[in-house]
């Protein structure tokens, strides 16, 4: 079984056992104010295996299926340990959680969960392997990955500084750049071959 269908399935069991688990939910989900005023860190992991309701869950675990392959392999192929890819996935929840720690740090109200963070990353290490592959909404309009990692990034920032929702627009911002930059520090060529990809097509 892959690693990456093994975090699918611990994921889908968290979710959906605090789903009607108020007080579980509570202690599991990330929320600022708690790590910083009663030391409860573990929440800048935990949060990222909630979920809001079985919909949220569906396309954030759809999403890490189809692509999550793919960074699975590229840290196998790096390190020869399958250890690798779940310290990235977790390292990407964390950095995804970061930026919405800083803003709500003393809002005892501030909520976050989801693996919007990780999931964003995932879809990034696969942009920077194949850049000019389709990625397809809604299962019908395929867009070039690179194109779509443009706009990705650009709706994320303009919908983040409106803040008129309620999604982690910064997670999304952030886990990506992880996704990006992290296979990257442990094979720099890796840099290199996304710039010569992008140039031959």
């Amino acid at each position: 079984m892959s690693t990456t269908l093994i975090i699918i399935i611990i994921t889908c069991v968290v979710s959906i056992t605090t789903f009607s688990n108020g007080s579980q939910w509570d202690k599991l989900s990330m929320q600022p104010y708690m790590v910083k005023h009663h030391n409860q860190w573990y929440r800048f992991i935990t949060g990222g295996f909630l979920h809001g309701d079985y919909m949220h869950l569906f396309f954030n675990m759809l999403t890490l299926y189809f692509f999550g392959r793919y960074a699975e392999m590229l840290f196998f192929a790096i390190t020869g340990s399958k250890v690798t890819y779940v310290v990235y996935y977790i390292l990407a929840i964390i950095a995804g959680n970061i930026p919405g720690f800083f803003k709500h740090q003393n809002d005892s109200h501030y909520v976050a969960i989801g693996a919007s963070g990780a999931v964003s990353a995932v879809l990034f290490t696969t942009i920077l392997l194949y850049p000019w592959e389709k990625i397809y909404l809604y299962f019908a309009i395929g867009i070039p990955a690179v194109i779509y990692a443009l706009l990705f990034l650009a709706y994320s920032s303009y919908m983040s500084k409106r803040g008129m929702d309620n999604i982690g627009h910064d997670a999304h911002i952030w886990g990506a750049i992880f996704g990006f930059v992290a296979p990257i520090v442990l094979r720099p060529e890796l840099a290199q071959n996304f710039l010569d990809t992008l140039l031959k097509r």
